[in-house]
């Protein structure tokens, strides 16, 4: 078995896109010029993200993913002093992300950070739930600066009152100004949403390894189910999918929804009655904030809304109208999920034999519990929330461009990188205040021209999955519990070991255990959002990876797969919160699988079978 991925210097250039790199930020390529950080890259591992990044990336859409790879670092680093781990390492390989968890290089200064740790970090747990609301707060705020920005062309003439008020100040330094302000509360919004999550995930690892230590060998979906039952933040717009549909029942405007009607069509036929006009008043109420849900992950521009495309929730309501008429419970069975919680927990606390060990499986579980609300919640807030108000505000900018003919189309802006909007803006008002013609007009539509004829290539390759050399252990906390990249991962990607555990037949898959139990059924393989109503009762949803929106249709499947993903993903979080069988992170499920194979999946072991091809 070969013993490390490709060296990340010899993934060849995909034909027709030589001087992709000039689209991406110049510290995200691998470097051959440097022998000292060449040498360090290839003896790391980098496995592809594809939990968050499932296409190639938009130059300006790296944004996000600048921003985690400093502030999710920072806190691992420079905040807590995570004692085994530093930050995550970032390159870009043919337009996608690749990633590199740094572990402490020197095994001594390990235990020197752990007081660090401890204080630092017990501080933020001891006044976990002052500072949550604090952090909310702080969210509020940012969320409202961004929504009072707005972008519009450059005027004419200034208005009389910047004369008469002695403003002393032009719309053109506005302009640059509200930009600066627009990145900067992106920026501030990503400090603001590792502040706490690193701390939550690390938790979490925390109580595995003690009750690993008392129970060993313990599978991760038992112990994750001994914290379901909570109530996130995250599930409140499918909550209000299901207000929704029963005050349309209580109207007694259910046939309403049966009629085969686009959002926009059904909304003007609710105008015309006194009844329609307050279910429409309840809409209102719910869109904002809670239809500020991404139809995928988030980090994309290309991700449209509920809010954006309202057809998508509206569809989940005519679905909850017709459960509701046949006398089906809608929603997460919570008690049921409670009950299974305190059984699970109360038969392994009776089965430690002394106090040391009940104390440090009591205070794990505890801790473990009280942070995981936000391992969802900050998603809400900020990949959904605010990127969702984040892509409008953008496109603002994109518009005012086009206008001025640096852009053919508002979306050209998305193959810009954001210093090079900066640059364009300057050009713009250059131009504007002088009178001048811009360059950009003659620029910018033949360079935008190829770089989407780049982009398309570089969205037909397969990135494999990890590139350089596995380390002996994974220690960093996200990469576990998020991504679900371990030590045996990674030599299950190489080939695997004799006697290791795994697939035995050529229709197994090997995954990471997501929610425990066993559950067959027919496969329904879905890449994109748009698909979700093709999904039937009593399916098993096959996907990349899942995201908020996704949610409703948990209540209508029997159980879920994912290329990507860990015990803390999306995926395996919603999923043991509706009792559904999981297993997440399989690599390649979406190939693998068809739709229509009969297909048995164990969420305890992470294996997949198919049993029947289609």
């Amino acid at each position: 078995m070969a013993k490390s991925f490709m060296d990340p210097h010899d993934v060849p250039t995909i034909p027709g896109t030589e001087g992709w790199e000039k689209m991406y930020p110049y510290q995200y390529q691998f470097s051959k010029d440097d022998p000292e950080r060449a040498a360090f890259e290839s003896s790391q591992i980098w496995f592809y993200d594809g939990l968050h990044y499932p296409i190639p990336h938009y130059p300006f859409d790296l944004i996000w993913d600048e921003a985690w790879s400093m502030t999710l670092s920072q806190y691992n680093t420079r905040h807590w002093l995570i004692p085994p781990a530093m930050g995550i390492d970032h390159r870009i390989v043919n337009g996608y992300v690749y990633i590199s968890p740094v572990g402490v290089a020197d095994p001594e200064e390990i235990p020197k950070r752990v007081p660090h740790f401890m204080e630092r970090a017990g501080y933020y747990f001891q006044n976990w739930e002052s500072l949550y609301e604090n952090w909310k707060k702080k969210m509020g705020v940012v969320i409202d600066k961004l929504e009072a920005i707005n972008f519009t062309d450059l005027p004419e003439m200034e208005d009389m009152s910047v004369i008469k008020e002695g403003l002393g100040v032009g719309s053109g330094y506005l302009f640059l100004k509200k930009w600066d302000e627009l990145i900067d509360l992106g920026l501030l919004c990503w400090q603001y949403h590792f502040e706490m999550l690193n701390l939550a995930y690390a938790a979490q690892v925390t109580f595995f390894q003690t009750a690993d230590q008392i129970f060993p060998g313990v599978p991760i979906p038992t112990l994750t189910k001994m914290s379901a039952g909570f109530d996130p933040v995250l599930f409140r717009p499918e909550e209000e999918l299901i207000r929704l549909a029963k005050v349309a029942v209580a109207l007694g405007i259910e046939d309403e929804f049966a009629k085969r009607l686009k959002a926009e069509e059904l909304i003007k036929e609710l105008e015309k009655n006194e009844k329609g006009k307050e279910w429409l008043k309840e809409l209102e109420i719910s869109r904002y904030p809670w239809f500020h849900i991404s139809t995928g992950p988030g980090w994309f521009h290309t991700e449209t809304s509920w809010n954006d495309n309202l057809n998508i929730p509206f569809e989940a309501i005519k679905a909850n109208i017709k459960s509701l008429k046949a006398g089906k419970e809608l929603g997460r069975p919570k008690a049921k999920i409670l009950a299974e919680r305190d059984r699970i927990t109360e038969e392994y606390r009776g089965l430690i034999k002394n106090d040391s060990d009940r104390e440090a499986f009591d205070q794990g579980l505890a801790l473990a519990r009280l942070v995981l609300p936000y391992a969802e919640d900050h998603n809400f807030y900020v990949e959904q929330w605010f990127h969702t108000i984040f892509w409008q505000k953008v496109r603002q900018v994109g518009k005012v461009l086009k206008n001025v003919n640096f852009f053919e189309d508002v979306d050209d802006i998305w193959y810009l990188k954001r210093d090079e909007i900066k640059a364009a803006l300057w050009d713009m008002i250059t131009g504007w205040t002088t009178g001048v013609k811009s360059r950009g007009p003659s620029y910018w539509p033949k360079e935008i021209a190829w770089r989407k004829d780049v982009y398309k290539k570089l969205a037909e390759w397969s990135p494999p999955p990890a590139l350089g050399t596995p380390p002996e252990v994974v220690t960093e906390p996200f990469t576990i519990v998020s991504w679900g990249i371990t030590s045996s991962t990674l030599s299950g990607w190489l080939g695997g070991d004799e006697g290791e555990a795994g697939p035995t037949s050529a229709n197994e898959l090997q995954g990471n255990p997501g929610c425990s139990g066993v559950v067959q059924g027919k496969a329904r393989v879905l890449t994109s959002p748009d698909q979700l109503p093709d999904l039937q009762p009593g399916e098993i949803l096959v996907a990349k990876s899942t995201s908020p929106s996704w949610a409703p249709s948990f209540a209508t499947i029997v159980g879920a797969i994912t290329d990507v993903g860990g015990p803390m993903c999306h995926a395996a979080i919603v999923a043991r919160e509706y009792n559904l069988p999981t297993v997440v992170g399989t690599g390649k499920g979406t190939q693998f699988i068809k739709t229509g194979d009969l297909v048995k999946l164990d969420g305890d072991t992470g294996i997949v079978t198919i049993l029947e091809r289609a």
